[in-house]
């Protein structure tokens, strides 16, 4: 088990815990500890974990992964939290707009007290696909329309074939 000073994020009703690895000390290999972290029981709990690592052209690097131990695509809402934490350790001024990286390449942001702006990556294309459109904004969406979203199970449809189905298209599985 790692020692590892970490810091709790939120943003729009997502958590994150977020480690600086500036200095490499963290094994981002250690996917296991990456899920024992992030379990709400028996670790911290969040529904992602991020490292804030050097980046030689850009402000910093950022990886994440899933709750479940796994590296994963772009997380708008961790990309916010991820730019005001480096703000908070100095990396960012206040006001002025700068490049990170993250696995799906660069993104703009720009902190002040008030608002994170975060630019994704443009959107390549939006597929029709089982009744509802994919399209890959860093991280793979499907989105779907609904009169009554009371009447959707979410989470059953979250884990359905369609789910599955979209990311294979993004080669995620």
């Amino acid at each position: 088990m790692q020692n590892t000073t970490f810091h709790k994020y939120h943003g729009t009703g997502n958590d994150f815990v977020i480690v600086d690895n500036r200095d490499g000390a963290f094994d981002a290999n250690d996917t296991l500890f990456v899920k024992y972290i992030c379990h709400r029981r028996f670790g911290v709990g969040a529904d992602g974990f991020m490292l804030l690592e050097k980046s030689k052209k850009h402000t910093f690097s950022m990886r994440y992964y899933n709750s479940d131990g796994n590296e994963s695509t772009m997380c708008g809402n961790g990309g916010r939290c991820i730019v005001a934490f480096a703000h908070k350790l100095g990396l960012v001024p206040t006001g002025e707009l700068f490049e990170f990286e993250a696995i799906d390449g660069l993104h703009e942001a720009g902190y002040d007290p008030e608002h994170i702006r975060l630019k994704m990556i443009d959107v390549s294309g939006i597929e029709e696909m089982a009744g509802g459109y994919f399209l890959n904004t860093g991280s793979p969406h499907f989105v779907s329309y609904t009169e009554d979203l009371d009447a959707v199970d979410v989470f059953t449809l979250g884990r359905s074939s369609v789910t599955i189905r979209c990311l294979e298209k993004v080669g995620v599985m």
